[in-house]
């Protein structure tokens, strides 16, 4: 149903019956010192025993949270600590401090405050509406679950404007799922995948932007649906439930309104039946239509598309070239299986990097595009001119071309349609010109004369002096795993390495693998290094050691820390690196009596970085995954520019192998959500970690140190909420702060620190955004940002 204005006297109508119902709520107060737990009573009922507040059931252990009772079953309606994991047991109690709080079944372990109120607690009550709520000694209400919603709305709670809903992961893990309801300040109620990174990507909306009120949504007891401006008259229905199912009788009515998992906005009735029975569930009320589940933008992740089952379910299908991020985990997204570029490489010189263009029809997508062709091309001159252009990764054809780069996003099936894309699609071909094929076989054939030749001449000269013949073997010389000609760094001896570190006597530092100590290379004009002494290697660990060499040999880059050379003798095994005098980045920014570099220094500091780990990344013939990337493994050179250090231990990402599944790698504080969820792990790592990095310059703060409406926080929360109260000034360090460009760097670092991988951008797109050449869209919060302290 269509939203609409109703008749004033059908407004008085619902406003009396609303009044009328609200004031026959019951309640039964909860004193002080009063305790619900795992082990015996689970939950504190309303009076009419439809509402409870306690412990449910959810995984393994238990959620907090308040449920309708719909025995056998509950319907879930507000969350506490959503987005921790379930608690193994304790207690709610409500202390004698006033404060209601989660008691662990360990008393060594500190307990959780489940609520924010600003005084101290007398009572509470879980009233006859569904509301959880704390009074203080004057009977005032100082909290409840209405005013700090989840998913769902119940009869008389509000949602003002600037508040949301975010749904669930699913029915049976009430997480903060994909998807929010937002009531916008522009009078506009909108739903958006919570990824959402521009407002085009809404899939629905009231359209009432235009109406310049202020709209606050609101649920009457009898099950209508109303849009309102606390400051005119304006009233308007999104739906209008049927008032004689309301007011039977023999039954009883319950409503809420759900943005569930998948998506949906629905305004669910139980309809209680005073003579006993299962009561009757339904759904009165959905946007979008659950016909066209795909029209949800987000059921599938980026470069991949929706499409209707026969069984009406969803599937997700990736564009051609492409694979999913998870095999277990389709909705996720797809990302190619061989990437490409302007330049090719590949491992062999005669096999070339080869760009097809696929063609796709019957999607429609979002058009994020970043060129428009001044003149309306043709179709086929639309895929040639993507073909030619190497920043182009996909070709829109409608009814005008446009260029795409990756990731993009919302694709979905639509049969007919006009929209038309063409995928480039790589691989490698062996190259062949027909001027090759000639030089090949003149070069076979004289190969060919020669070999008759040299057989000729030696068997003559067997036939005629095989007595005098002597055979003697000649010696064999293995070829090293590390041939200083075939790798391009010099090995050293134990013996030298010790003595050009004076007997390993001045330490530089300590890492995951080893020690750094200083030394000097007496014969090449008293060069500084610094020789890394590997001290923790597993039963492999020869073969980590040789891999680590070939990988940094093979490494070449202004923002790299160089190799010199190797060690691999015996069960010795050191690296040494070229010496950076200006120590760590850690050093400048932490260190009690150092020199805070300036705004314009710590900037370019993090875009060295940032240049560094595109390399590493991006354009090399093997990518490799540094997996530690903190301010302790970036050097600072003579100069003042900034070094990757300690990436040759890194999981390497063998030929065309795209992610790997390994075990922790890294330091707490800079880890990527995935790593605890044994999920894919992928260069996204890096990019996770490199966005705590750059916050942590902007504010010269040690991430793991914040705290945020007086809990621990980590940066990019921190950082967030001072974005969202438009105070970002107060994120960045030390004067002389170029506020256009903070605004841009602190929206990139949120960008990087997103929860799912898919979200945060590849390395070149940051290098783009924080050199100023692409723009930088307000980022939505990070996953684990408490909507209690929006």
């Amino acid at each position: 149903m269509s939203p609409y204005i109703i008749p004033l006297c059908l407004i008085l109508f619902i406003i009396k019956a609303s009044h009328s119902m609200g004031a026959q709520i019951n309640e039964t107060t909860i004193p002080q010192g009063s305790e619900i737990n795992t082990a015996g009573p689970q939950s504190w009922v309303s009076p009419s025993g439809r509402f409870a507040f306690g412990f449910y059931p959810e995984g393994e252990g238990f959620s907090i949270g308040v449920w309708l009772v719909t025995d056998p079953s509950r319907f879930i309606l507000w969350t506490a600590f959503r987005n921790d994991p379930p608690v193994s047991g304790g207690s709610i109690l409500l202390t004698a401090g006033g404060s209601l709080q989660w008691i662990p079944p360990n008393q060594g372990f500190q307990g959780k405050v489940i609520s924010a109120a600003p005084t101290s607690a007398t009572s509470a009550a879980i009233l006859d509406t569904g509301n959880f709520v704390l009074y203080d000694a004057k009977n005032q209400v100082i909290w409840s679950t209405f005013g700090t919603p989840t998913d769902t709305l119940l009869p008389g709670q509000n949602l003002p404007p600037g508040n949301q809903l975010f749904s669930s992961v699913s029915n049976t893990n009430h997480a903060t799922g994909k998807y929010r309801l937002s009531n916008q300040p522009d009078g506009n109620l909108v739903m958006y995948p919570i990824g959402a990174i521009d407002p085009d990507s809404a899939y629905w909306n009231t359209g009432t932007y235009a109406q310049n009120f202020l709209l606050t949504l609101t649920l009457d007891p009898n099950g209508t649906l109303w849009l309102f401006d606390r400051n005119s008259p304006y009233r308007m229905v999104l739906f209008l439930t049927n008032q004689s199912l309301s007011a039977s009788p023999d039954s009883e009515s319950y409503y809420h309104l759900t943005l569930d998992a998948d998506g949906i906005l629905r305004l669910y009735s139980h309809v209680f039946f005073k003579q006993g029975g299962a009561p009757k569930t339904k759904v009165e009320w959905l946007v979008p239509p659950s016909n066209d589940r795909c029209s949800v933008k987000g059921v599938c992740g980026p470069n991949s598309f929706c499409q209707v089952t026969s069984s009406g379910e969803t599937s997700c299908s990736c564009l051609p070239g492409f694979e999913f991020l998870s095999a277990n985990q389709s909705t996720q997204g797809c990302w190619r299986a061989q990437t490409g570029g302007c330049t090719g490489n590949s491992p062999n010189g005669d096999i070339g990097l080869v760009a097809t263009m696929v063609t796709v029809k019957n999607t429609s997508w979002s058009d994020r595009s970043y060129n428009v062709p001044p003149q309306s091309p043709t179709i086929e001159e639309c895929k040639a001119i993507c073909m030619s252009d190497c920043a182009c990764e996909i070709a829109m054809f409608d009814s005008y071309c446009s260029k795409q780069m990756l990731p993009i996003r919302y694709g979905k099936r639509v049969p007919g349609s006009n929209t038309t894309l063409f995928v480039k699609v790589y691989s490698y071909e062996p190259k062949r010109t027909a001027s090759a094929t000639s030089i090949a076989m003149l070069t076979s054939g004289a190969a060919l004369g020669m070999l008759s030749l040299v057989l000729l001449s030696v068997s003559v000269m067997l036939c005629k002096r095989r007595p005098f013949l002597r055979y003697t073997r000649a010696p064999q010389h293995h070829e090293t795993e590390f041939d200083e000609e075939s790798i391009g760094i010099r090995p050293y001896s134990f013996h030298d390495l010790e003595l050009s570190t004076d007997g390993f006597a001045e330490e530089l530092g300590r890492g995951a693998y080893g020690t750094v100590f200083k030394g000097v290379l007496t014969n090449s004009g008293n060069k500084g290094i610094a020789v890394k002494r590997l001290e923790r290697m597993a039963e492999d660990g020869e073969r980590e050691f040789q891999r680590e060499v070939r990988a940094i040999a093979r490494t070449h880059h202004r923002n790299l820390v160089r190799l010199f050379g190797f060690c691999n003798e015996g069960a010795h095994r050191l690296l040494v690196y070229e010496y950076m005098p200006n120590g760590s980045l850690a050093n400048l920014l932490f260190k009690r009596d150092a020199t805070l570099p300036n705004w314009s220094n710590r900037i370019a500091i993090a875009l060295d970085v940032a240049r560094g780990l595109q390399y590493l990344h991006e354009e090399i013939e093997v990518p490799i995954i540094h997996c530690d990337i903190k301010p302790e493994n970036i050097l600072i050179d003579s100069s003042g520019m900034a070094k990757i250090a300690d990436f040759g231990l890194a999981k390497l990402l063998i030929g065309n192998q795209t992610k790997t599944f390994t075990g922790v790698r890294g330091t707490r504080g800079y880890l990527a959500p995935e790593w605890s969820k044994n999920t894919a792990i992928t260069v996204k790592v890096d990019i996770y970690s490199f966005g705590v990095m750059l916050l942590e310059i902007i504010s010269c703060r040690k991430s793991m140190a914040l705290k945020l409406a007086g809990e621990e926080c980590n940066i990019s929360e921190w950082a967030y909420e001072y974005m969202f109260s438009g105070e970002m000034k107060e994120v960045a360090a030390g004067k002389g702060v170029d506020e256009v460009e903070l605004e841009r760097m602190v929206k990139i670092g949120i960008w990087c620190t997103q929860n799912e991988p898919v979200t945060r951008p590849v390395m070149k797109s940051v290098v783009q955004m924080m050199e100023g050449s692409v723009k930088v869209q307000r980022p939505p919060p990070p996953a684990s940002f408490s909507q209690s302290l929006r």
